[in-house]
Protein backbone atom coordinates (compact mmCIF):
# COMPACT_ATOMS: atom_id res chain seq x y z
CA UNK A 1 0.00 0.00 0.00
CA UNK A 2 1.20 3.37 -1.05
CA UNK A 3 0.35 6.46 0.61
CA UNK A 4 -1.51 9.47 -2.04
CA UNK A 5 -1.90 12.89 -1.46
CA UNK A 6 -5.39 12.45 -3.37
CA UNK A 7 -8.47 13.28 -1.51
CA UNK A 8 -10.57 10.30 -0.87
CA UNK A 9 -13.69 10.42 -2.57
CA UNK A 10 -16.27 7.64 -1.34
CA UNK A 11 -18.12 8.20 -3.68
CA UNK A 12 -15.62 7.40 -6.50
CA UNK A 13 -13.90 4.63 -4.89
CA UNK A 14 -16.59 2.67 -4.06
CA UNK A 15 -17.89 2.50 -7.59
CA UNK A 16 -14.08 0.71 -8.51
CA UNK A 17 -13.86 -2.83 -8.44
CA UNK A 18 -12.98 -5.81 -10.49
CA UNK A 19 -15.02 -6.27 -14.43
CA UNK A 20 -16.39 -9.99 -14.40
CA UNK A 21 -16.16 -12.06 -17.27
CA UNK A 22 -17.16 -15.71 -18.25
CA UNK A 23 -16.54 -18.47 -21.12
CA UNK A 24 -17.41 -21.73 -21.45
CA UNK A 25 -15.36 -24.08 -23.34
CA UNK A 26 -18.45 -26.57 -23.46
CA UNK A 27 -20.42 -27.76 -26.24
CA UNK A 28 -23.44 -27.28 -24.22
CA UNK A 29 -23.20 -25.59 -20.93
CA UNK A 30 -22.87 -21.48 -21.34
CA UNK A 31 -22.34 -18.95 -19.02
CA UNK A 32 -23.36 -15.12 -19.29
CA UNK A 33 -22.27 -12.80 -17.25
CA UNK A 34 -25.57 -10.73 -16.39
CA UNK A 35 -23.95 -7.96 -13.77
CA UNK A 36 -20.04 -6.99 -14.88
CA UNK A 37 -18.84 -5.12 -12.07
CA UNK A 38 -17.96 -6.48 -8.31
CA UNK A 39 -17.66 -2.85 -6.84
CA UNK A 40 -15.50 -2.06 -3.30
CA UNK A 41 -18.89 -0.67 -2.08
CA UNK A 42 -20.89 -4.13 -2.34
CA UNK A 43 -22.39 -4.12 -5.98
CA UNK A 44 -22.28 -7.66 -6.54
CA UNK A 45 -21.82 -9.18 -10.42
CA UNK A 46 -23.62 -12.13 -11.29
CA UNK A 47 -23.46 -14.55 -13.43
CA UNK A 48 -25.99 -17.49 -14.56
CA UNK A 49 -24.79 -20.77 -16.18
CA UNK A 50 -27.66 -22.73 -18.08
CA UNK A 51 -27.09 -25.95 -19.83
CA UNK A 52 -26.19 -29.73 -18.96
CA UNK A 53 -22.54 -30.14 -19.64
CA UNK A 54 -21.83 -32.89 -22.21
CA UNK A 55 -17.96 -33.65 -21.89
CA UNK A 56 -14.66 -33.19 -20.38
CA UNK A 57 -11.74 -34.31 -22.29
CA UNK A 58 -9.13 -35.46 -19.75
CA UNK A 59 -6.35 -34.20 -21.15
CA UNK A 60 -4.59 -30.79 -20.68
CA UNK A 61 -6.52 -27.49 -22.03
CA UNK A 62 -9.72 -25.64 -21.87
CA UNK A 63 -11.85 -27.78 -23.90
CA UNK A 64 -14.55 -28.68 -21.27
CA UNK A 65 -14.03 -25.99 -18.85
CA UNK A 66 -16.13 -23.15 -17.69
CA UNK A 67 -14.39 -19.61 -16.44
CA UNK A 68 -14.36 -16.66 -14.29
CA UNK A 69 -11.96 -13.46 -14.68
CA UNK A 70 -11.75 -10.54 -12.50
CA UNK A 71 -9.81 -7.85 -13.30
CA UNK A 72 -7.03 -6.25 -11.85
CA UNK A 73 -7.68 -2.33 -9.62
CA UNK A 74 -6.58 -0.19 -7.32
CA UNK A 75 -9.04 1.73 -4.87
CA UNK A 76 -8.25 4.68 -2.46
CA UNK A 77 -8.85 4.02 1.45
CA UNK A 78 -10.28 6.35 3.64
CA UNK A 79 -7.03 6.51 5.27
CA UNK A 80 -5.59 7.52 1.80
CA UNK A 81 -3.44 4.31 1.28
CA UNK A 82 -4.08 2.82 -2.17
CA UNK A 83 -4.53 -0.88 -2.46
CA UNK A 84 -4.26 -3.11 -5.11
CA UNK A 85 -6.05 -5.88 -6.11
CA UNK A 86 -4.74 -8.61 -8.67
CA UNK A 87 -6.82 -10.37 -11.03
CA UNK A 88 -8.26 -13.93 -10.65
CA UNK A 89 -8.46 -16.69 -13.31
CA UNK A 90 -11.17 -18.93 -12.10
CA UNK A 91 -11.10 -22.07 -13.85
CA UNK A 92 -13.43 -25.26 -13.27
CA UNK A 93 -13.67 -29.10 -15.09
CA UNK A 94 -17.11 -29.97 -16.09
CA UNK A 95 -18.01 -33.34 -15.82
CA UNK A 96 -20.39 -34.76 -18.46
CA UNK A 97 -24.08 -34.45 -16.79
CA UNK A 98 -23.07 -31.41 -14.72
CA UNK A 99 -26.02 -29.03 -13.73
CA UNK A 100 -25.86 -25.30 -14.14
CA UNK A 101 -26.44 -25.31 -10.42
CA UNK A 102 -23.34 -27.88 -9.58
CA UNK A 103 -21.08 -25.22 -11.69
CA UNK A 104 -22.64 -22.56 -9.99
CA UNK A 105 -21.74 -24.28 -6.72
CA UNK A 106 -18.45 -25.50 -7.82
CA UNK A 107 -17.14 -21.92 -8.25
CA UNK A 108 -19.03 -20.74 -5.23
CA UNK A 109 -17.05 -23.33 -3.11
CA UNK A 110 -13.78 -22.39 -5.11
CA UNK A 111 -13.69 -18.64 -4.50
CA UNK A 112 -14.79 -18.56 -1.11
CA UNK A 113 -11.92 -21.33 -0.75
CA UNK A 114 -9.67 -18.61 -1.81
CA UNK A 115 -7.51 -15.86 -0.01
CA UNK A 116 -9.21 -13.25 -2.49
CA UNK A 117 -11.34 -10.64 -1.32
CA UNK A 118 -14.22 -12.19 -2.51
CA UNK A 119 -17.13 -14.20 -1.49
CA UNK A 120 -19.57 -16.07 -3.77
CA UNK A 121 -23.05 -17.43 -3.57
CA UNK A 122 -24.49 -20.10 -5.65
CA UNK A 123 -28.84 -20.68 -6.28
CA UNK A 124 -29.63 -22.93 -9.00
CA UNK A 125 -27.20 -21.64 -11.52
CA UNK A 126 -26.83 -18.42 -10.65
CA UNK A 127 -23.91 -16.63 -9.14
CA UNK A 128 -23.19 -13.95 -7.38
CA UNK A 129 -19.37 -12.72 -6.18
CA UNK A 130 -19.03 -9.67 -3.92
CA UNK A 131 -16.07 -7.65 -3.00
CA UNK A 132 -15.11 -8.05 1.01
CA UNK A 133 -11.86 -6.81 2.78
CA UNK A 134 -10.24 -9.12 4.37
Amino acid sequence: MKKKSKVYNPEVELAKGATLDAASYDKTQKIKVTAGKVTVGGIPGRAEISGIATWHIPEAGIEGTCDLWLSIFRYMRPDGTIDHVGGWNIPTVLKAGQTAAATAKAFADYINAGTRPYHATASGGKLKIVFIVK
